[in-house]
């Protein structure tokens, strides 16, 4: 095991479990003791997927256990490395960077957790380091256009200013007494019949201005939808912090092949997504 900046580790990551999930889904679970011990949420790891693919891909980080020592991904096939990730059986060893990246850091006492797609893994990371703040009043949104990989059903936790029939949730967000939704344009029973953005919407016109003012909101997804987030705290002056998901080569900041565009008071400047990322400051990426 070799040390990377004291931060990231090197680590030979063994299998334990590979599930599939219908859209091409597939949550890995590794035995990877230093990634579980030092991640936090709104990291990443990057890994090999076999010895026929040279380059490592990057996968946020879903769930740890720092006592058993295991990281879960969550990822989607999307092109030839996750198809041949896909293939992996549990028993066999990836080699895996990690924890990578800059994490989220919750401010105020109603955080609003807007994941899409393979964008829910950082939300769910969140929201499991938050359930045992008893300050933090957390509310998880989840939105997919395949099915989620999870088998969703009613919430036993009452959330007011919903529309009528939106039921569904996150049974492990339930557990953990984490009130959540899920929102799709497909029509799956329960869920808002819409986008993530209407569901945040109807809750946030819900509170009045002083529990309004308590939200604080972050995001992970794909880009049209962060920008659909980001008006949104725009549009009830809240602060947002999103996680970019971008293509990355090395992903420990050598390369500057991930940048993207921050704008500040002072200036624009060009940041690297793996390293002074992913989470940044929602109003500076989408101005």
């Amino acid at each position: 095991m070799k040390e990377n900046r004291d931060t990231i580790f090197q680590e030979e990551a063994v299998i334990l479990s590979h599930e599939a999930f219908e859209g091409d889904q597939y949550v890995m679970r590794l035995k990877a003791a230093e990634c579980a011990t030092h991640a936090q949420a709104g990291q990443f790891v990057h890994i090999t997927v076999n010895e026929l693919q040279p380059l490592r891909r990057p996968i946020s980080i879903m769930r740890v256990s720092a006592s058993e020592g295991w990281v879960d991904l969550l990822y989607k096939i999307v092109g030839s490395g996750t198809a041949l990730l896909a293939e992996r059986k549990a028993g066999e060893t990836l080699s895996m960077l990690g924890p990578i990246g800059q994490p989220f850091a919750p401010t105020r006492k109603r955080p609003l957790l807007i994941g899409g797609g393979v964008g829910m893994p950082p939300m769910i990371f969140l929201a499991e380091a938050l359930k045992n703040d008893k300050d933090m009043k957390p509310f998880v949104i989840l939105g997919s256009e395949v099915p989620f990989p999870f088998d969703a059903k009613p919430s036993q936790i009452v959330v007011e200013g919903l529309p009528d029939g939106v039921i569904a949730c996150m049974p492990l967000l339930d557990d953990w007494n984490i009130p959540s939704r899920l929102a799709s344009l497909q029509g799956y029973a329960g869920c808002q019949d819409g986008y993530v953005t209407d569901l945040a919407r109807h809750w946030l016109d819900s509170l009045d201005e002083e529990t309004r003012n308590e939200v604080e909101i972050f995001s992970c997804g794909p880009h049209p939808m962060l920008e659909a987030v980001v008006a949104v705290a725009r549009d009830y002056d809240l602060p947002v912090q999103v996680s970019l998901e971008e293509f990355m080569a090395c992903a420990v900041g050598g390369c500057a092949g991930c940048v993207v565009e921050v704008n500040t008071d002072e200036g624009s400047y060009m940041k690297r997504v793996c390293v002074d990322g992913p989470v940044f400051n929602g109003h500076q990426i989408f101005s």
